[in-house]
């Protein structure tokens, strides 16, 4: 019952704020406000699991907002998440529309996982077991940062240092663009090819996880989802592929949250996907 009645205040208003003071800070440690680029918006947090394991498994994320808004504040609600299953959690700012247009914003996506590659060690994480995750519009930077070489390689990196990527309800084969805010970020009508992540599969792509809502109105879960996946499986990627009912655009991440858990089991899932891919741990002495 509480869940079904946040998820439909959150549809309402998006009281991103409301699942923030919900969410409890006893499961992490958090570093704020490091700068991996020289832009103002260049900057990310870090959430280090109270009780980490060793070299934990990392998952870089991008947030959503059609390329023109957001904040990594308002997206502690994940950090929490992840963290309190053993991950360490880096939540990534990166430059909007007016400031930048493609691909700009995905060079800061990569600069922030090159970032995390670099540095994560030292706050517990494992580099060797690095993904990126993405919601909306962010799970869009997170496709392409995973299938298109171009934006990693300007760093020094290739996509196959990744050990997976997870997309929720992202835009990944979205031309010709008709949502009026994302059109200029693309330069409609002149939209590139080259800007679609479902162009850039390829079988060294890294493992999937992709997961949308069945009723999603935002982002058409067939064509996008669907549509990703089964060219991933075509070209022999492994990828788990998950819709669910009871969510929609914006409360598919949300169900991370603790107060909206029971509409989908997204952490879960999520979670799974890292840890179906963590070697055995070493079994201690009786």
């Amino acid at each position: 019952m509480l869940a079904g009645f946040l998820a439909t205040v959150l549809t309402a208003c998006s009281p991103i704020n409301i699942l923030n003071a919900l969410t409890p800070g006893n499961t992490f440690t958090k570093v704020s406000d490091i700068a991996y680029g020289d832009d103002p918006r260049n900057k990310l947090d870090v959430y280090t699991p109270v009780d980490a394991p060793t070299k934990a498994p990392v998952v870089v994320f991008f947030y959503g907002g059609s390329w023109n808004s957001g904040s990594r504040a308002d997206y502690g609600f994940v950090g929490e998440a992840l963290a309190s299953r053993g991950i360490v959690v880096v939540i990534a700012d990166y430059r909007l529309y007016p400031q930048v247009r493609y691909p700009t914003f995905l060079d800061d996506s990569a600069r922030a996982v090159a970032w995390s590659f670099q540095h994560v060690h030292e706050y517990g994480g494992d580099t060797h077991r690095l993904y990126v995750m993405g919601h909306s519009s962010g799970a869009y930077n997170a496709a392409m940062v995973a299938l298109d070489p171009r934006f990693l390689a300007k760093v020094g990196l290739k996509p196959s240092m990744l050990r997976g990527w997870i997309g929720l309800a992202g835009p990944y084969d979205f031309l010709p663009i008709d949502n009026e805010d994302v059109k200029p970020v693309f330069f409609f009508p002149n939209s590139p090819p080259d800007s679609q992540p479902i162009n850039h599969v390829s079988r060294q792509s890294p493992p999937a996880l992709l997961i949308a809502s069945k009723d999603d109105n935002v982002v058409n879960p067939t064509r996008n989802t669907g549509g990703l996946a089964a060219r991933l499986r075509a070209d022999g990627v492994p990828v788990r592929e998950l819709y669910f009912s009871r969510t929609g655009h914006a409360t598919l991440v949300a169900a991370m949250s603790r107060p909206l858990r029971g509409l989908a089991p997204v952490l879960n899932d999520v979670v799974d996907f890292i840890q179906a891919d963590l070697p055995a741990q070493p079994v201690a002495a009786q």
